[in-house]
């Protein structure tokens, strides 16, 4: 059976065990570098050790061992021991079978700057609705007398020349609609049809496809949880999504690239609706990580939004269709660059099934 050590070192937040007189006496290697501080020291000198006295963590987990409960705190502004500030969620648990011992957990993207991104890409999918209805009325209803048209001159001409320019013509025309209909996919507003699914089985069908296709020289390496619990989704939609985004990697990533597929549980995580109501939960966490070059800094803040694309060529709709989506799936999905040597993570955050 594992220790309480083992499975902290297994987190990949910064982790703290603190036992019942308040005293944290644990902390895996991402809490002592995000606390400057190593785990003799704590246990020593306890939460002065990382932030001076009278800390507001210290305050919390007071307040955790009183009330006999987890609490929390979010977006807290910590001052550490050094002169260093950083802002974090703060999140305090029990541990279910050592009464009075809690686990510490401190996430750096604070859930406040989470919902702001949320409402963005709400914002952008709305925008891209607006943008897609336009499209569709103006451009496509005309698409078929135009090709009509084409065809019909291809069918009587017999000159080479003319043949290749009304050829020319087809093909381009076949490009606006495809264009077209994915612009489509924005204005569909029916309530996607939820049921419990397996994310495992999703993500093992978009690789199986990946690497039939576009992905068939790429490494695609895969770290799973597998005790997750099912996700409430719609699975042609989740495969849609994880298709785009493992096929956005595999272009960056390259022949001679590699891609990483991982799931994770993270408790204590909760978001706020944008159009409000109560917290929501989002534990269930996919990563697609590729080691490719990522968005250009001047796009970062912007990958999901309708139109913004650095390929040649792209139309810079699919990664809106993806915030889309999730949205519709009540979760969120993140860009972010990071680790040394940096990679690309593309990060979704989906609600349980309840």
């Amino acid at each position: 059976m594992a220790t309480s050590a083992d499975l902290l070192a297994g987190l990949a937040v910064p982790a703290v065990l603190v036992q019942p007189d308040g005293v944290p006496v644990l902390a895996n290697l991402a809490a002592e570098i995000f606390l400057n501080a190593s785990q003799p020291a704590l246990a020593e000198r306890g939460w002065a050790a990382a932030f001076g006295p009278n800390s507001p963590v210290e305050t919390l987990v007071q307040r955790a061992r009183n009330e006999g409960n987890g609490c929390a705190a979010y977006d807290m502004v910590l001052h550490f021991s050094g002169g260093r500030t950083a802002r974090a969620d703060v999140l305090v648990a029990p541990v279910g079978e050592r009464p009075g011992w809690l686990t510490v957990a401190f996430q750096t993207r604070s859930v406040a700057t989470m919902v702001e991104r949320q409402v963005q890409q709400q914002g952008a999918a709305r925008s891209a609705v607006g943008v897609a209805a336009m499209l569709a009325h103006e451009i496509k209803n005309p698409l078929s007398g135009i090709r009509g048209a084409a065809q019909l001159l291809a069918g009587v001409s017999g000159e080479d020349d003319k043949r290749e320019l009304t050829d020319l013509i087809v093909a381009e025309v076949d490009r606006i609609a495809k264009l077209v209909d994915r612009m489509e996919s924005f204005t569909d507003t029916r309530t996607l049809k939820m049921r419990p699914e397996n994310i495992h089985e999703v993500l093992g069908h978009v690789r199986r496809l990946a690497e039939q296709g576009f992905a068939q020289n790429i490494e695609i390496r895969e770290r799973y949880d597998p005790s997750l619990p099912p996700i409430a989704g719609n699975r042609d939609a989740l495969v849609q999504v994880f298709l785009n985004l493992l096929k956005n990697a595999a272009e960056a990533a390259g022949d001679k690239g590699s891609i990483k597929l991982t799931t994770a549980y993270r408790q204590g995580l909760r978001v706020r609706p944008a159009g409000g109501g109560p917290a929501v939960s989002l534990p269930l966490e996919v990563r697609i990580i590729d080691n490719g070059p990522g968005v250009p800094d001047n796009l970062a803040d912007h990958v999901f939004e309708p139109f913004v694309t650095s390929k040649r060529g792209g139309t810079g709709l699919g990664l809106a269709l993806v915030a889309k989506i999730i949205a519709d799936h009540g979760g969120l999905v993140e860009y972010e660059r990071s680790g040394d040597p940096a990679e690309t993570v593309f990060r979704v955050l989906l609600p349980v099934a309840g």
